[in-house]
């Protein structure tokens, strides 16, 4: 998995403390599952050290979105104090969790064994961009600039690269080709405050700034393009080297659906498990603090189960 920030520099919950349990009905795995060609088995989470030095609001988002092809089989939260939490959907359908901090160090703990389809992300070469007139109604806002996202800042260069390509699949792989190759990834290259012309400027970043500029490109073509994040395992991938951290990679229109694209990688993947969507990482950081509860350490794990050993208990 190719590491950089999805959003962490944002301020955002649920609440609750000790362990907790979830898991889907049988009926409710059955259902996904039965989608599914084949089923591998992920476990995924992370670990948050945070220190606020009065009672904080944050709000946390990393849980898998609920919205995909995914069945959650174990799922556990685990906070080292008493606090208040509760959980809710935000306007792009993201699970969030509300917690109030108590003053001093607090961990927070999310922990879980989803199944994920063991094919690649979809593709079809033959997939059509849509004019704006023929887009449905929620998906338009996708072609508009966002705060990090400067399609109009950067509309000439994106119809001088791609303008005169053919409209569809190609072109947008020719845009994830081209932000791929020039710009190079490096930790702490960017801040909460760079955007995708910065990044345009410097050719440097982590996955999150891959994402925005590829998604400036796009919407500067008129083709709606949105910014993802989750756990991305090296299943089929030789691992980088790089501590694990959460991925980033953008999503879009063509034909009558969304489809997957990662300029950082640049590669169809296997076990890809989206926690937020939005018009950029502003929309959904994986944590909004209302005050001042500063992120001190993260730990984020994303990794295949091997088949022949018994599956893990949540501790």
């Amino acid at each position: 998995m190719h590491r950089g920030s999805s959003g962490r520099q944002a301020s955002r919950g649920v609440a609750g403390h000790g362990w907790g349990v979830v898991v889907i009905s049988p009926k409710q795995s059955c259902d996904i599952l039965a989608t599914m060609t084949k089923a591998i088995s992920v476990r995924i989470g992370c670990e948050f050290g945070l220190s606020a030095e009065v009672p904080t609001h944050v709000v946390i988002q990393v849980e898998p979105s609920r919205t995909d092809r995914i069945a959650i089989v174990q799922e556990r939260w685990k906070f080292d104090a008493d606090c208040r939490r509760q959980g809710y959907r935000d306007g792009y359908g993201n699970l969030c969790q509300r917690l109030d901090l108590p003053a001093g160090p607090f961990s927070i703990r999310y922990d879980a064994v989803v199944e994920v389809p063991s094919s690649l992300d979809d593709a079809d070469e033959s997939a059509a961009e849509i004019a704006p007139g023929a887009l449905p109604d929620d998906v338009l806002v996708y072609t508009l600039p966002s705060r990090y996202c400067l399609s109009d800042e950067l509309g000439d260069e994106a119809w001088r690269l791609f303008g005169a390509m053919t409209p569809g699949w190609g072109r947008v792989q020719a845009i994830c080709d081209h932000v791929h190759t020039s710009v190079t990834w490096q930790a702490g290259a960017s801040s909460p405050r760079t955007t995708a012309a910065d990044v345009y400027a410097s050719c440097l970043g982590v996955c999150r700034d891959f994402a925005h500029l590829a998604i400036s490109f796009c919407r500067a073509l008129n083709i709606p393009a949105r910014y993802a994040f989750g756990y991305l395992p090296d299943i089929g991938v030789e691992p980088d080297g790089n501590p694990m951290d959460f991925c980033a990679w953008m999503e879009v229109w063509l034909g009558d659906r969304w489809y997957t694209f990662d300029p950082r990688n640049n590669e169809r993947r296997v076990g890809r498990v989206v926690v937020g969507r939005g018009r950029d990482a502003l929309d959904c950081a994986m944590l909004t603090s209302y005050g001042n509860a500063a992120l001190q350490t993260i730990l984020v794990w994303a990794d295949e189960e091997s088949s022949d050993v018994p599956r893990a208990t949540l501790e």
